[in-house]
């Protein structure tokens, strides 16, 4: 850690972050968390369904939420809350989320380098073995190296 400041907790920091801006427009909210990794929930509005009268969430919350996710993750795994940016986040669905169903993203941050991090998660309605999508991103420190 470079500052005097307590590490980041995203717990904590969810309270904050989750509502306001997008993530607290959505609806985003905290689930769990471990050393390298953060989950997150988006609950089911119709609102945010993609399809008018489909039930299905959209994919663009679907995004929101697994970016949110991601930069969570990498401030866990840093410890500090640092301004990063998305370089790229590649997201693969593998099938429609359940009619009517939250659907939960959880990312890892598996790769820190002196001014990028690597993160991987998935995104599902119920059952992490049946995921709605997978993820893969790129994200980039801005204001200096580690």
């Amino acid at each position: 850690m470079t500052s005097d400041l307590p590490p980041f907790d995203p717990d904590a920091a969810a309270a904050l972050m989750l509502r306001h801006g997008h993530p607290g427009w959505l609806g985003m909210h905290y689930v769990a968390h471990g050393p390298d990794w953060v989950e997150l929930a988006l609950p089911w509005r119709e609102d945010l369904v993609g399809e008018t009268g489909s039930g299905i969430l959209a994919t663009g919350p679907i995004v929101s939420l697994m970016d949110m996710a991601s930069g969570m993750a990498i401030w866990t795994a840093t410890g500090e809350f640092r301004a990063i940016a998305t370089l790229d986040l590649r997201v693969d669905y593998m099938r429609p989320a359940r009619k009517g169903a939250a659907v939960n993203g959880r990312a890892e941050c598996y790769r820190l380098t002196r001014s990028a991090a690597f993160v991987r998660g998935l995104a599902h309605d119920g059952d992490p073995e049946d995921p709605v999508a997978h993820v893969a991103g790129v994200f980039m420190a801005i204001g200096g190296a580690r």
